[in-house]
């Protein structure tokens, strides 16, 4: 049964090692806006209940808004036997974000130019399958978060067998309602 109700993905959730710096990542390099922060919170047993960390946990958050559909929650934990290294890609557990850009070869050339991420490989092209023509290309945050970029073509293969389309192109990254 799926959950009944649900209308949309309200938000997508990231520790990182230092709010502020994430933030100001994020708002400088990806263009998101923040909305708000909120904390320092937890530090009892109501944490441990309601998010399943150490009762003497405490955390602050900030709600970011990337482009026209994405909420990104980024939160810093100060938390007692704390894993503090970033998973890899391959990692039981390890996250990325996607951003789709017009122009992957431009895009990934301004993350170039930072100081603070560091792209992984020149953009590739996918030569066969549901995501022929898709273009893109990873770069990791000085923290070491993930983040894709990627070019889309008009039409990829897949559509040609589902009924269903991955959502995207918005009309522009500043097209917020």
């Amino acid at each position: 049964m799926t959950v009944p109700t649900a209308t949309n993905v309200h938000h997508v959730g990231v520790t990182v090692p230092e709010l502020d710096e994430a933030v100001e990542f994020f708002v400088d390099c990806i263009g998101a806006e923040e909305l708000y922060r909120k904390g320092p919170f937890g530090g009892d047993e109501t944490v441990e209940r309601r998010l399943d960390v150490h009762p003497d946990a405490t955390a602050s958050l900030a709600m970011l808004r990337c482009g026209p559909t994405t909420n990104l929650e980024l939160f810093e934990w100060n938390a007692p036997g704390q894993d503090e290294d970033m998973p890899r890609l391959s990692d039981v557990g390890a996250t990325h974000i996607a951003l789709q850009v017009e122009d992957v070869d431009e895009a990934a050339e301004a993350i170039e130019e930072r100081d603070d991420a560091t792209v992984l490989d020149e953009p590739r092209t996918n030569g066969s399958g549901p995501t022929e023509g898709l273009r893109y290309v990873f770069f990791r945050t000085s923290w070491g978060m993930y983040v894709e970029l990627v070019e889309v073509p008009d039409r990829m293969p897949y559509a040609e067998d589902a009924d269903a389309r991955l959502y995207g192109p918005a009309p522009s990254w500043e097209n917020r309602p």
